[in-house]
């Protein structure tokens, strides 16, 4: 039977860090008419809300998407893809692992973050217009629906408590990237069923880990 590994995107799969931040303070800039620099934003500005970021910086209009985009436009032109991402999905793919990503961007921004090499590993993705977005399970859901894998036979790595809740509430087991955004110590406090600090031998842990998922399966139906 087929498995699967899904990602979230930002922070697991690209360092997008400081791309988020300088979209904030881009945007805040052209909204407010006046210089926004990332030192300018909230300490906690990458893990919270970007309409809440916003409102503290004094934007408190709605956000408009045709600004949003110029600003993520130009500051994703500085993202890249962990080295390790390749190397990952080539190793899934070969282990016949269905591979996938749950994402709160849409989908033409994840066309600009991922070159077609990557994309090209990936089974199927998952956006912000597609489903009901994270913490709900319904992307999680759609994402394992299209691919044809039962939650139980997936795992979902994200690095925010939301990726957490979600794949709690889908039923799939919830795997911490600590190397993103959140950090171990909330991702924990979240529940994930594992935390990885990094992604060293990333690969390797995760064919385990949907291996013995598969084998708890069969165990059962003994």
């Amino acid at each position: 039977m087929t498995r699967a590994v899904l990602f979230d995107l930002d922070g697991v799969l690209i360092d997008s860090r400081a791309a988020q931040l300088a979209t904030l303070a881009g945007f805040a800039t052209t909204v407010l008419g006046r210089r926004v620099t990332v030192d300018d934003l909230p300490a906690d500005a990458a893990t919270t809300p970007r309409q809440h970021v916003l409102a503290e910086l004094g934007v408190l209009r709605a956000i408009n998407e045709n600004i949003w985009d110029a600003a993520t436009a130009t500051a994703t032109l500085t993202t890249e893809v962990f080295p390790f991402v390749a190397g990952v999905l080539v190793a899934l793919r070969a282990a016949d692992v269905a591979t996938g990503i749950v994402t709160l961007r849409s989908r033409r921004r994840v066309n600009w973050l991922l070159p077609p090499n990557i994309l090209g590993l990936i089974d199927t993705v998952v956006c912000y217009e597609d489903a009901a977005p994270k913490p709900a399970p319904d992307a999680v859901l759609l994402a394992l629906d299209k691919l044809g894998v039962l939650p139980s036979e997936a795992v979902f790595v994200g690095d925010m408590e939301s990726d957490m809740h979600a794949a709690r509430a889908a039923g799939v087991t919830a795997v911490g990237a600590g190397w993103g955004f959140a950090g171990p110590a909330a991702l924990t406090r979240a529940g994930a069923a594992v935390v990885l600090p990094h992604a060293d031998d990333l690969a390797t842990g995760l064919l385990l880990l949907v291996g013995t998922g598969q084998r708890d399966k069969h165990s059962k139906r003994s």
